[in-house]
């Protein structure tokens, strides 16, 4: 199975041995992501050229694409160099000029011979009452009238290759391509009205019409489908090989969670208990956990992430909690321990800062079984990280954690449950392709006692009454964050707008009062800053976006964005996520600089009417597309060619259902279809699932 099969050789030979491609306009292709003849095939047209010829320009809307059959008349060289030469043409019922700039008068006559009759097919407009066709696109003589396609579609370039070439190059893939065994589910083809997977591209490379470019018709929602199937099964055979590796078993006997129980202030929220008993459940199983655990700002993922460690620790193993900074490891640490304790349970930080005796001690710790619970930064990673019996490992904030990083946490305790924490609400279609591996627990209830926070849009030109605001503010006791907006990706001009305004509001509101944190501080200096808001110590933070995860200062009831249209939703919820946690009513100020283009208008406007994480992720993506939401460098989505995570989500969960239908009466592929669905991972390049096939 390690063979790519042969029927699909001609789709992955080398681009040279397509009709019209040399050397050259093979790395032109290359440079735009086409690295066989393959991926030619999934580059559908987005647009269309209607050259159905016309007796005369009198019967065309103008301006507009027109092909006629024209008599030549006489020619006009341009009296100055590189200026118009004109031939003068006439078609059945009307006179007209062809234009060209630097045109070769000797090439013209050739083409172009007075008297003659010939097709020419380009755009027409009216100058001054004449028609005039600048550069037509087609000359040919009448006799050769049938080889100009009647609808010409149009591909995206890539490199500086023409229409002409995509045309003649996709002319000859199209005619290598094989007729394939149907790997859609008979049933669900049928009642979409999909065509079969060869006729689809042939219909969606001949559009005939605007029409025949939008993704619902039959021919391109096919071929999307086809990719989404792919994906998802990659993703469902990843998933059924880790769930064939044994896991450990670890249940618990509630002793310590009951202690925690009791000496909370509160009951959980129903959310929060279903997620603890999907996590318990899936702990006591033989199967690896791999879990998300999915909620909004303020949800509670907390508490629900000590209970799942605590039943490593009534098992009589070990947990530990990554955090992507030190801040957030140290924040983890500080909600963690008080509740701890409770329990009886000894909790401690590793991070890269620990050195020398005080690590070595910890490490030994660690190895015999005396830390129940460890909370780290990636130092955990380190070779010499040794757990005397790791039941569970839980990976705060995700996107910045890659699959690699699940996995080699994973071989840290060869057999140990991993749960993936992460409150950036994703929309079910990314989810699906992002975490289609993983098992979701969704914390989408708010706990008790948390107070709606206020959100207003404020100008700019009102800068002033905020900072009066603040200073009541501050006045009364309360904090406030205020973050300035990030300049053009360049670090240091961030600084100085933050710089400024850090002086300006210390000028406003008194020495000591306001501090400081940027990108570019020594960590101990940014620590330092922080510890001493999260103290009360200074009661302003001034900072660019480095507070955006996972900071917790329940007195700070106060969120200022500046240049509030600069930012995306997502991270504008997660900004103003950072207050309403504690007694006080909380207001986020959103300050923008007029006008708002409609795109700031709807993100403001949104964020204004609703704190439902979900819901505003929904219009992040409609507004922004899949790659920006999570940044597609390191998000870990696929790249999809046809399929639009967007406005095909649909598509994508009817994939996941047929593909666990396909594997449940088929686990090895072994029937006709499944056979037909191996050849569609080689065709996608699923090589990874390949490989699990040919393993498993």
């Amino acid at each position: 199975m390690s063979q790519r099969p042969e029927p699909l050789w001609p789709l992955f030979a080398e681009l040279k041995t397509l009709d019209g491609v040399g050397p050259k306009t093979a790395k032109a292709l290359e440079s735009g992501g086409i690295e066989a003849p393959r991926d030619l095939l999934f580059t559908l047209p987005h647009g269309v050229i209607d050259r159905r010829p016309k007796p005369s320009v009198q019967d065309a809307e103008l301006p507009g694409v027109v092909t006629v059959e024209i008599t030549v008349g006489r020619h006009t060289p341009s009296a100055r160099k590189g200026g118009p030469y004109r031939i003068h043409v006439e078609d059945s019922r009307d006179h007209f000029q062809l234009v060209f700039f630097h045109g070769r008068g000797d090439y013209l006559q050739r083409i172009l011979p007075e008297g003659a009759r010939r097709i020419v097919s380009g755009r027409v407009e009216r100058f001054d009452g004449m028609a005039q066709m600048v550069h037509p696109e087609h000359v040919l003589p009448v006799d050769e009238a049938a080889s100009l396609p009647a609808f010409e579609p149009v591909y995206p370039l890539l490199g500086g290759v023409t229409q002409k070439l995509m045309a003649k190059a996709l002319a000859d893939v199209l005619a290598r391509t094989p007729e394939l065994a149907e790997w859609i589910d008979p049933g669900l083809k049928a009642r979409e009205g999909w065509p079969d997977w060869r006729a689809a591209l042939l219909e969606a490379h001949a559009p005939t019409g605007g029409a025949d470019l939008v993704q619902t018709v039959p021919a391109r929602a096919r071929l999307a489908y086809d990719e989404l199937l792919a994906h998802q099964l990659t993703l469902a055979l990843a998933r059924s090989r880790r769930r064939a590796a044994k896991g450990l078993v670890s249940v618990g006997n509630g002793a310590l969670r009951r202690k925690v129980l009791a000496s909370l202030p509160f009951r959980p929220t129903g959310a929060q208990i279903r997620a603890m008993d999907e996590i318990a459940e899936d702990m006591a199983s033989p199967e690896r956990m791999n879990r998300l655990l999915q909620g909004d700002v303020g949800a509670g993922k907390t508490l629900v992430a000590l209970m799942a460690l605590l039943i490593a620790v009534e098992a009589g193993g070990q947990g530990v909690m990554m955090a992507p900074t030190e801040i957030l490891a140290r924040q983890h640490l500080e909600g963690l321990r008080p509740l701890a304790e409770q329990a009886g349970v000894v909790l401690e930080l590793l991070t890269g800062r620990d050195k020398g005796a005080e690590r070595r001690a910890k490490l030994e710790a660690l190895a015999r079984g005396d830390i129940g619970i460890l909370v780290g930064t990636h130092a955990v990673f380190q070779a010499d990280v040794q757990f005397c019996d790791l039941r569970l490992a839980i990976v705060d904030e995700q996107h910045r954690f890659g699959v690699r990083q699940r996995l080699e946490l994973g071989r840290k305790g060869a057999a140990a449950d991993v749960l993936v924490m992460t409150a950036t609400p994703i929309p079910r279609s990314l989810a699906l392709a992002q975490y289609g591996d993983m098992d979701v627990s969704l914390l989408d209830e708010k706990p008790p006692g948390r107070k709606p926070i206020r959100t207003a849009l404020v100008s700019s030109e009102r800068m002033e009454e905020v900072v009066d605001h603040l200073r009541k503010a501050v006045a009364e006791g309360r904090q406030a964050y205020w973050v300035c907006p990030l300049v053009e990706e360049s670090e240091v001009t961030d600084l100085t707008a933050a710089e400024e305004r850090f002086r300006h509001l210390r000028a406003a509101l008194g020495e000591g009062v306001v501090g400081l944190v940027h990108g570019q501080m020594p960590p101990a200096e940014k620590d330092a800053a922080m510890a001493r808001f999260v103290s009360g110590e200074t009661q302003v933070l001034v900072a660019t976006t480095v507070i955006e995860v996972g900071v917790n200062v329940p007195n700070a009831s106060i969120m200022v964005i500046e240049r509030a249209e600069w930012f995306g939703l997502a991270q504008l919820h997660q900004l103003r996520g950072r207050v309403g946690r504690g007694e006080a009513q909380s207001t986020c100020l959103l300050i923008y600089q007029p006008p708002l283009n409609a795109s700031g208008t709807r993100r403001l406007t949104t964020l204004r009417e609703t704190e439902d994480g979900f819901r505003i992720s929904e219009v992040d993506l409609e507004m922004r597309g899949a790659g920006d939401l999570i940044g597609t460098a390191q998000s870990g989505l696929p790249k999809f060619r046809i399929a639009d995570l967007e406005h095909q989500a649909g598509l994508m969960a009817m994939a996941q259902s047929d593909v666990r239908k396909l594997l449940h009466d088929d686990p090895g592929l072994e029937s006709t279809r499944g056979r037909a669905a191996r050849m569609l991972l080689w065709l996608m390049r699923q090589d990874e699932a390949i490989r699990l096939i040919s393993v498993g």
